[in-house]
């Protein structure tokens, strides 16, 4: 099967095709490569909360590459101009970017990523980025191919939403379900995990999709595991998160750990798994 453009993954996206992925936040390039040939359609490497370095990064996303999976990267924030220069350039599909809270935040984080005139972005040769299409095939077909994320993670973002997905060469609106709940005061008014189905998220939850219908932006979210998947898709979420490579590893982990306290209680021995913090 013949590896998709961004274009062509943004197209299926907004046609209503889901895309699965996780993250990555381990500095580990041989879980990126292996997880790109999981069968995940995305792997986003984060490097917001991950301990990358531009060197790692770079061996990283040459992982993913041999895998075919598509690559994006979270950066620092709007103003990381650094991060999202570095992560194209080394070949990234795209870029999440995190903590958007103004329509002047999102044009400043899109320019980044667009070469002149739809942006800012510098231009530089050779880069793994173009070692495919050389610099004119690269760069000449990156803006439309390259694809842009925007978290919607603050009460701040719900309350600018409209002018944010109004915002030019948006691509996905990312919904970060966790930092929203904090950022709107629900960890502190509501017992855990009532947070998450409370009227308040749904609200705002609910104005992010019908912001993103009216621009034609793609939805996504970050969920762990799969419980919740079915009820997102129904919204019409496509790019969804199921988790990151750390709690894919404890998860497996725990369900390995469970059998084999089943199997030593069955056979007449005692083992106990040691206390962590998530069993």
């Amino acid at each position: 099967m013949a590896e998709l453009t961004g274009l062509e993954f943004k197209n299926q996206l907004r046609q209503g095709q889901p895309k699965l992925g996780i993250f990555v936040n381990s500095h580990s390039p041989t879980i990126a490569e292996q997880l790109s040939f999981s069968g995940y359609d995305w792997l986003l490497v984060d490097t917001q909360h991950g301990p990358m370095n531009f060197e790692k990064l770079s061996a990283m996303l040459s992982g993913i590459s041999n895998g075919g999976a598509k690559s994006l990267v979270r950066v620092g924030g709007y103003d990381d101009r650094p991060g999202i220069q570095q992560a194209l350039d080394l070949g990234a599909d795209g870029v999440l970017v995190p903590y958007i809270n103004t329509a002047e935040e999102a044009r400043i984080a899109v320019s980044c990523t667009k070469y002149p005139t739809a942006g800012t972005r510098s231009v530089y040769f050779p880069q793994r980025s173009m070692n495919k299409a050389g610099l004119l095939g690269y760069a000449g077909n990156y803006n439309k191919e390259g694809i842009v994320a925007l978290q919607v993670e603050t009460a701040s973002c719900i309350e600018n939403i409209a002018e944010i997905a109004a915002v030019p060469g948006v691509d996905i609106l990312f919904l970060g379900q966790n930092d929203l709940c904090m950022s709107m005061g629900l960890y502190e008014k509501y017992e855990f995990p009532h947070m998450y189905t409370s009227p308040e998220l749904n609200a705002a939850t609910q104005k992010l999709i019908d912001h993103a219908r009216k621009n034609n932006v793609i939805l996504g979210l970050f969920l762990f595991g799969t419980a919740r998947v079915g009820e997102f898709l129904e919204k019409g979420f496509t790019f969804i998160s199921v988790g990151n490579d750390l709690h894919h590893v404890l998860t497996q982990t725990g369900a390995y750990v469970a059998d084999v306290e089943k199997i030593a209680k069955e056979k007449g021995k005692s083992w106990k798994r040691r206390a962590t913090a998530l069993f």
